[in-house]
C-alpha cells in the first residue's frame, strides 16, 4: 500500500528508507495487533514512526520524552507498543513506555483524599490522584540509567482498582533511548476560573456543587502536573470524535481490562488479594463524567500546543492528520 499524500502531510514526511524499513518491519512484528488498527500501519503509523525517528535527532535531552495524548480507548497503549516493537527491531532502540495510568496513587491513598479534600477523589483519573513526585523521579531515573542498571516501574490493575504488588511491576535495563509517555491527561491545561462556575453534567450538579472538586483539580493541574508535563519534549494527541466516542470506547476497554485482571490471577503469581471492581453500565457513564470537563478542554485547546494532531472517527480510524500550525490534511 502506498503513502497517501492527502491524509500524511508531505511537510511531515521523513527519510523515505528508513520510512520502508519501518513498514516493513510492522509488517512482520505485529501481526497480534488488532486488524483495524493494522490496516492504517503503511499510511498513518509507520509514517508517524518514521517521523518520531526524525524529531529524536533534534532533540536535546539525551533521552528525549514524547507525551501521548488521547481520550480514554482511544489506542495510545496500542500505539506505544507497536512504537517499541519496531523501534527496537529497526533502528535498536530500548524504547521505554511509561504510563501515567499504571502511576494512580493506591486505592487507600486516594481513600484518604476523599475524606480529607473530597469525596470524588476515591475515584482514579483526575488530575490529584497520581503519584506526580513518582513520576518525575521515574524520569529522570529513566534518563540517567546506565548500561546493565535496572529500574522497575509500578503497574496498576484498573478491575481491582489498586496498585499491583512488586513482582507485577514492569523492569526496565538500561540504557534507554526513548520515553514514550502515555495518558489521558498528558499534556492538559488548567481551565479558566471562568470556566469552572457552572457544573457541566450530573456528577459535577449533584457531587460537587459549590465546585471544591474541580477546583482542586484545576490547581493539581497548573502546580506539580505543569511541572511534569514541562517535561515533555514533543507531544502528540489522539484526538477522540468526542465523548459518545469516549463512552462506547471506555466500555470495550472495561472488557479487556476484565480479562487481562483474571489473567493476572491465573499467574503462577498469584496475587494474594484479589477485588473485582469492575463497573456496571450506570457505573460506567458516572465514572465517564468525571474526565468530561478535561477531556473537553483538551480537545479545545490541546490542538493548537500539540506537535502532531490524528483525528480519530467514529469507527476508531485515522481520519485526518496535521503538524503544529498546519492546516488540517484529510483522505
Amino acid at each position: 500500500m502506498n503513502l497517501q499524500p492527502t491524509l500524511w502531510p508531505e511537510s511531515l514526511s521523513s527519510d523515505p528508507q528508513r520510512l520502508a524499513q519501518l513498514r516493513r518491519a510492522g509488517e512482520t512484528a505485529l501481526q497480534d495487533f488488532p486488524p483495524a488498527w493494522l490496516s492504517q500501519w503503511p499510511d498513518v503509523w509507520a509514517p508517524l514512526a518514521a517521523w518520531l525517528a526524525a524529531e529524536k535527532a533534534t532533540i536535546t535531552a539525551s533521552v528525549p520524552l514524547i507525551g501521548i495524548h488521547g481520550g480514554q480507548g482511544s489506542g495510545k497503549s496500542t500505539l506505544c507498543r507497536a512504537l517499541a516493537q519496531v523501534y527496537r527491531q529497526v533502528l535498536g532502540w530500548n524504547t521505554v513506555v511509561l504510563s501515567i495510568d499504571d502511576l494512580y496513587l493506591t486505592h487507600s491513598e486516594r481513600s484518604q483524599l476523599a475524606l480529607n479534600i473530597h469525596p470524588l477523589l476515591s475515584t482514579r483519573g483526575v488530575p490529584g490522584t497520581h503519584d506526580v513526585n513518582l513520576g518525575l523521579l521515574l524520569t529522570r531515573q529513566l534518563r540517567q540509567l546506565n548500561e546493565g542498571q535496572r529500574l522497575m516501574i509500578p503497574a496498576f490493575d484498573k478491575i481491582q482498582d489498586d496498585r499491583l504488588p512488586e513482582n507485577y511491576w514492569h523492569t526496565v535495563t538500561g540504557p534507554v533511548d526513548l520515553i514514550l509517555f502515555e495518558g489521558w491527561c498528558v499534556g492538559c491545561l488548567p481551565v479558566a476560573e471562568e470556566d469552572l462556575q457552572e457544573p457541566v453534567n450530573s456528577l459535577e450538579a449533584s457531587d460537587d456543587s459549590n465546585g471544591q472538586w474541580r477546583r482542586w483539580v484545576n490547581q493539581q493541574l497548573a502546580g506539580r502536573y505543569a511541572d511534569w508535563f514541562a517535561q515533555i519534549d514533543r507531544l502528540l494527541m489522539l484526538k477522540v470524535p468526542g465523548m459518545n466516542a469516549v463512552q462506547q470506547w471506555r466500555r470495550e476497554q472495561e472488557d479487556s481490562n476484565r480479562k487481562q485482571s483474571e489473567a493476572l490471577s491465573q499467574n503462577k503469581i498469584r496475587l494474594s488479594k484479589t477485588t473485582d471492581r469492575s463497573l456496571s453500565e450506570t457505573g460506567l457513564i458516572r465514572f465517564i463524567q468525571h474526565y468530561q470537563r478535561l477531556t473537553e478542554q483538551a480537545l479545545h485547546a490541546l490542538p493548537a500546543r500539540a506537535d502532531l494532531v490524528l483525528e480519530l472517527d467514529a469507527r476508531h480510524q485515522v481520519a485526518a492528520i496535521h503538524g503544529k500550525a498546519q492546516e488540517v490534511n484529510k483522505p
